[in-house]
């Protein structure tokens, strides 16, 4: 890569307050010899996480990830709808591209740094070094198939640039995978199942990772005879081998100060303290609706920063969430109703001051109310339902960056993994199975336990009902949000298809080209030699 010199991080950033996590220690005016040192060797291992925190959790994640989908289209703020809307200003300049790259590949870059430096440092405990290894190998690994994911063929670098290199070339896409499973290969084996600090890498979080590339490489030009076996194996293995279970109550998965439960395999750390922090962790604020301009309400921090980035398609809340009477997701995962917190002339503190019901009513409800009630028909890019997995109470006002850990992955997404590949496999009745688990783990509690059983029952599918739009449906309503549905439309061949149907600001903007994002100008112009960009831009 083009000016990538030795980037070792100097202050490391991955911690949070939940439970014991990954040790911090600021480093300064040290030498490159420091890391040929036992404890330069673990701050550098510390630092191959670094660039995991410029992409989860960020607008600049979310923005490549989330928006531009069939679940979410632009609300009213923001400076990159035309990432949405695919609009001629998506391309090589594009800030939050230019920004994962850099980010990524100088995490790339200090992972190499582990790895080929680990023989090398004297008196380091062999099981510290093989277990730093294995972590930067696995930080390597997810920072690479990101990459992959987004632009396709990129640099493969698996050594340590340690002088300004000028000259770089795009590698073939089935040496990259090759260099991931290798990489996700190495960790499985030499990983614990559990880590004492919450946060670094395990022996599931690698299997689960390999699970969701050998899915995606199943649909690649490098595919390999044996992909949706693989896949589906190692998603069962995260399922049946670690003691992990999906947690009865949906709702309570990204319950705040909860979130090390028996669902999260891995988690990115962020923190409240401000020297170690990254400004960037602010998912928090971006699926709001502007509550704060409304009668009764003013901004505060429970309700959250409403910076209507990301607006919640007619087709997300209409269709993926139609069935609101079995199926508790919707309830669970958006907030639809809001209490006033600052009094009016007709509303008391605590009075609802909006209520957003999800279905229509008539406009004589509507002006007998006090408060104001919003039906589907009536929702603006300013007006809406707003996803709550991310809601942050505990930052120190509402200007301060986020602080909670971002659940990367899931345990939901293996049954969801085992399904789409025993699928294809023809295993049709075990991908039932594990489809129909899943959705009954979000049933209804009634009031009595046939009630209970009948809502259970009525979330179940047929093998009739299994197809490809039907797991991609099941992936948008359980993962919404969770940096996949970009992703998940690339790898399945729906981008365009479904982009067209139900995202009217990007539908008739987005062309094939935008299977890949475009590679950031500044690699191109630091590059000595040719360096190609994707087609089309």
């Amino acid at each position: 890569m083009k000016n990538i010199c030795l980037y070792l991080l100097l202050c490391v950033g991955i911690a949070t307050g939940c439970n014991k996590m990954l040790d911090e220690e600021v480093v300064s005016s040290v030498t490159d010899g420091f890391y040929n040192t036992p404890s330069g060797f673990a701050t550098a291992v510390n630092g191959s996480y670094a660039g995991l925190r410029s992409f989860y959790s960020t607008e600049r994640g979310m923005t490549v990830t989330v928006f531009g989908t069939d679940t979410y289209t632009n609300g009213s703020d923001g400076d990159f709808k035309f990432a949405n809307q695919y609009t001629s200003q998506l391309d090589g300049r594009y800030a939050h591209l230019r920004e994962i790259w850099n980010a990524f590949y100088q995490s790339i870059n200090t992972s190499n740094a582990v790895v080929g430096r680990a023989d090398n440092v004297p008196d380091l405990d062999s099981v510290a070094k093989r277990l730093g290894v294995a972590q930067a190998r696995f930080c390597r690994a997810n920072y690479y198939f990101v990459l992959l994911q987004l632009f396709g063929a990129v640099p493969l670098r698996l050594t340590e640039n340690t002088e300004i290199v000028t000259e770089a070339h795009r590698d073939p896409i089935p040496a990259i995978y090759d260099a991931i499973i290798a990489d996700l290969n190495y960790a499985a084996q030499t990983l614990p199942n559990t880590q004492t600090e919450w946060g670094r890498a395990t022996k599931p979080a690698a299997e689960h990772l390999l699970a969701r590339v050998y899915l995606t490489r199943a649909t690649s030009e490098a595919k390999g005879a044996n992909d949706y076996d693989s896949a589906a194996a190692y998603a069962t293995k995260v399922i049946t081998n670690y003691g992990m279970s999906l947690l009865p109550d949906v709702g309570q998965v990204w319950a705040q100060g909860k979130e090390n439960n028996a669902e999260t395999i891995w988690a990115v750390q962020f923190t409240n303290d401000a020297l170690y922090n990254s400004g960037d962790n602010n998912a928090c604020r971006f699926f709001l609706m502007q509550y704060d301009v409304l009668g009764g309400m003013k901004r505060d921090l429970a309700n959250g920063t409403p910076w209507k980035r990301f607006r919640p398609t007619k087709f997300l809340l209409d269709t993926l969430y139609a069935d609101r009477v079995n199926d508790t997701r919707y309830e669970k995962f958006f907030t639809s109703v809001w209490f006033a917190n600052a009094g009016s002339a007709k509303l008391k503190i605590g009075d609802t001051s909006v209520f957003m019901p999800g279905y229509d009513v008539p406009d004589a409800l509507i002006a007998s109310k006090n408060y104001q009630l919003v039906p589907p028909r009536n929702y603006t890019e300013r007006l809406y339902p707003s996803l709550n997995k991310f809601a942050d109470a505990l930052r120190p006002d509402n200007q301060a960056s986020g602080v909670r850990p971002f659940i990367a992955f899931r345990l939901a997404e293996d049954y969801l993994i085992a399904a789409e590949a025993l699928m294809y496999k023809g295993a049709t009745a075990q991908a039932v199975d594990y489809i129909n688990t899943l959705r009954m783990r979000s049933a209804r509690i009634g009031a009595t336990a046939e009630e209970t059983h009948a809502h259970r029952e009525a979330m179940k599918i047929s093998a009739a009902q299994l197809t490809l739009d039907f797991i991609l449906d099941e992936r948008g309503r359980e993962l919404v949000g969770e940096q996949q549905q970009w992703f998940d439309l690339k790898r399945t061949n729906k981008l365009l298809e479904r982009v067209r149907l139900h995202n009217p600001q990007g539908g008739p903007n987005i062309e094939d080209k935008h299977k890949l994002r475009p590679i950031p100008q500044d690699q191109i112009d630091r590059t000595s030699n040719e360096f190609p960009q994707n087609p089309g831009y």
